[in-house]
């Protein structure tokens, strides 16, 4: 099945299996970039659920357009406002995140979260 029928079909099913990757990704790995991933593959995923909640099949976007039919079923503008709002959050939390990995790799030598408990 192609990718982008997948899509379009399941997206609930995709955003599950995304939020359960990087949940299962910052659980099983010990190195801080990859969690900072797992978290990023975690918001995907949320983000694809509030855009697929806010779509209606056979719907517009919600721009007003004089040419039109009367009648015409448009898509929430709500959930994509929020997913904006949402990666702008955490774009800010990624890169606040990767500081926060770069002062502890020149203070521990080590980006390995283990070892980093293992100094202090």
């Amino acid at each position: 099945m192609e990718l982008s029928r997948l899509l379009v079909n399941y997206p609930y099913f995709i955003s599950m299996i995304l939020f359960c990757l990087g949940c299962l990704a910052i659980l099983t790995q010990h190195n801080l970039i990859k969690k900072v991933i797992g978290i990023n593959i975690m918001e995907t995923g949320i983000f694809l659920f509030f855009i697929a909640v806010g779509n209606i099949q056979g719907g517009v976007a919600p721009i007003y357009d004089p040419a039109l039919p009367e009648g015409v079923l448009y898509i929430n503008p709500l959930p994509s406002v929020l997913v904006l709002t949402g990666i702008v959050v955490s774009f800010s939390v990624t890169a606040f995140a990767l500081a926060i990995i770069v002062k502890l790799y020149y203070f521990y030598g080590t980006i390995y979260a283990p070892e980093i408990i293992r100094l202090r």
